[in-house]
């Protein structure tokens, strides 16, 4: 009777570079200029700072929002009006848009 050793469990190899955070966009849009806040999943704030309402703003907006974390989502103020440019633009670059809606000036009064 032969007898074997047991094969030895092989551990996954660690990433080189930890995961990055999941991170989620709310922008406030204007007809000139976006206002950005990034946030954790938890709701802490994160950093906010306001972009050029151009193509080259957009650039601008993901690749700051991405320099916090992973971004997959990002909730947008008026996507039929000012912010549908941006979110046409966010969702090429596979970040899932969810629809802020407005709030209602006169119920603010």
């Amino acid at each position: 009777m032969t007898i074997t050793s047991m094969p030895q469990p092989t551990l996954p190899a660690q990433p080189e570079e930890p995961l990055a955070e999941d991170v989620i966009l709310g922008v406030d849009t204007h007809k000139d200029v976006h206002v950005a806040a990034v946030i954790t999943v938890l709701g802490a704030l994160l950093a906010h700072q306001q972009f050029p309402a151009t193509a080259a703003g957009y650039h601008q907006l993901l690749a700051w929002a991405r320099s916090f974390g992973a971004l997959r989502r990002a909730g947008v103020e008026c996507t039929g009006s000012y912010g549908a440019a941006l979110t046409r633009f966010l969702s090429r670059e596979s970040v899932q848009v969810i629809e802020v809606n407005q709030p209602d000036r006169a119920l603010r009064r």
